[in-house]
Order: C-alpha cells, then structure tokens, then sequence
C-alpha cells in the first residue's frame, strides 16, 4: 500500500508561495493566514506550513484573539511548539509597539495616566465598550494586555471567571482594568462599580489584587480608585 504524500508549501507554484508572493506584491497584499506562514517557516509532517496557519486561524477564530493567547495555548495547535509559539508572540508584539512609538518595554505602571496610555490604541475610535485587563509583574510592570469582552459592560459579558482566567495564565501578581465610554461620558455607571467591586472581591480570593478600574472617554479618563470607589 503507497503511503500518503505529504504536500508542503514547495509544492506550490512559485508565484504562490507566500514569501514570494510578498515579494512581488508587498506585505499589504497578503492574507493573514499567508503572512501567519511567513513567520511559522515550515509545517509538520502530514500538514504544510499554510495547513498549520489555518488550524491556528481556524481554533482562535482571528488574529486579536491569537495575540492574547499565552505560549501554552497556542501549542495546543498541531504543528505550533514552543519555539514557533514565540515567534507568534514576538512578531505580534512588534506590530503593538509599531501603533505605540513611545511604548517603553518593561516601565513600570505607577498612575492612571500611565495605564490607560498602554492601551489607548485600542480603544481610540471604538464605537462599543471594550474591556481590556493588565496584567502587572510584582514590580508593576505590564507582562500582558488582554482584551475580555467587547459590548456593553454588564455581569453577563464581563464574568470573574473569565477575567481571572487571562490573569492566571499570565502569571499576573495584580491588574489594572481599563474600559471604554464610546458616549464620552466619564462618570462611572452604577453597573461599573458593582462589577468592580465583584472582580476586587473574586481578586482577594484569587490572591491576586485589583490596583484600579480606569474609564476612559474621548476627552480623558476617570480612576474609580482615584474617586475613592472601589
């Protein structure tokens, strides 16, 4: 019985090969599964560098969602180890610094203002609320930014559960969380400060503690800790 031939990215016609592809036609031509193929390099046996890009698309659904998942995660993809799991998360993190030129890699977070600026980027011209965690090292640095729900802001969309879970898998000794008011409006919701003091009560449990809530609107933001409601 003839085995199975295994197909890799070489059995494909030159012209569309995904790095010669960029070549000929530039980065901004590229899909991102072809690009995702670029920085994999090679695939595994059976499955060809594309296959394994589009497993990884295919499980994590886009690319937001595989730049927050953690190194672990993404390994549970075939064909995605360590090493190329770290690719992943160095080429993804370039991206996040080329959208933020003053980002400085490892400084510490030590006022609202400083938090909020770590993830103005993505939330500059949302039209829904966008919930974002950091999650800080025991030196209040900044090792992990994950966005958890995209709508309005209520117990059914934002859960402990699923706010700690990022927490945990980051190795987060504390978090700062930061929202969005597409309205502009920077006065803290009756529903903004339950769910705060739901997330600091589940944080306490969890040993890992909640440093602030920060409400940013199109003309500045508010720290509920700075208001002295939480």
């Amino acid at each position: 019985m003839t085995a199975e031939r295994s197909y890799t990215v070489h059995d494909l016609p030159l012209s569309e090969r995904p790095r010669e592809r960029l070549l000929k036609l530039g980065a901004e031509a590229m899909n991102t599964m072809e690009l995702l193929a670029i920085i994999l390099r090679t695939g595994v046996k059976g499955d060809s560098v594309l296959m394994t890009s589009q497993k990884l698309l295919s499980e994590f659904g886009n690319l937001q969602n595989i730049a927050q998942a953690s190194v672990a995660e993404m390994c549970q993809v075939r064909g995605i180890g360590k090493a190329k799991a770290i690719q992943i998360k160095a080429a993804l993190e370039l991206g996040k610094r080329v959208e933020d030129p003053d980002y400085k890699p490892g400084k510490p977070v030590q006022t609202p203002e400083e938090a909020v600026k770590s993830v103005q980027s993505k939330l500059s011209g949302k039209k829904k609320e966008h919930f974002y965690i950091l999650c800080l090292n025991t030196r209040n640095r900044v090792n992990d930014t994950r966005q958890v729900s995209i709508g309005n802001l209520d117990s059914s969309i934002v859960h402990p559960r699923e706010v700690f879970k990022d927490a945990i898998s980051s190795l987060a000794a504390a978090v700062i969380f930061v929202h969005n008011h597409p309205s502009g409006d920077l006065e803290p919701s009756a529903d903004d400060i339950n769910l705060t003091k739901r997330l600091i009560e589940a944080g306490e449990l969890l040993g890992i503690p909640v440093l602030d809530h920060i409400i940013v609107g199109n003309k500045g933001y508010t720290s509920l800790k700075s208001r002295n409601l939480i």
